[in-house]
């Protein structure tokens, strides 16, 4: 039988083949689109010129809205919650581990 991190190991391999053979703009939606359903923490960050703001997302996701343009999220922020909306082209997502 096959263990749990031969399988893992094995879906990258595999999804590293597929987007390879995509452009730029392909690979782009695709990891949009995977940032969509991931439930996570996650530090999201808008910056465009010398302005640059972050927010912490705990235990929950990142949604993409691409024909908008727009990322949504509840980010946490001095112990309180509050939504967010974020322009997709000068927006960056890191997971925290």
């Amino acid at each position: 039988m096959i263990n749990s991190p031969v399988k893992i190991a094995i879906f990258v391999f595999a999804s590293a083949v597929l987007l390879s053979s995509c452009s730029q703009e392909q690979q782009n939606k695709v990891g949009r689109l995977g940032v969509t359903w991931l439930e996570g923490d996650y530090k999201v960050t808008f910056s465009e010129g010398n302005h640059q703001k972050s927010w912490t997302v705990l235990d929950g996701k990142v949604t993409s809205e691409p024909a908008k343009g727009y990322y949504y999220f509840w980010a946490t922020e001095n112990g309180r919650k509050f939504y967010v909306q974020t322009p997709i082209i000068r927006t960056y997502i890191e997971e925290l581990l």
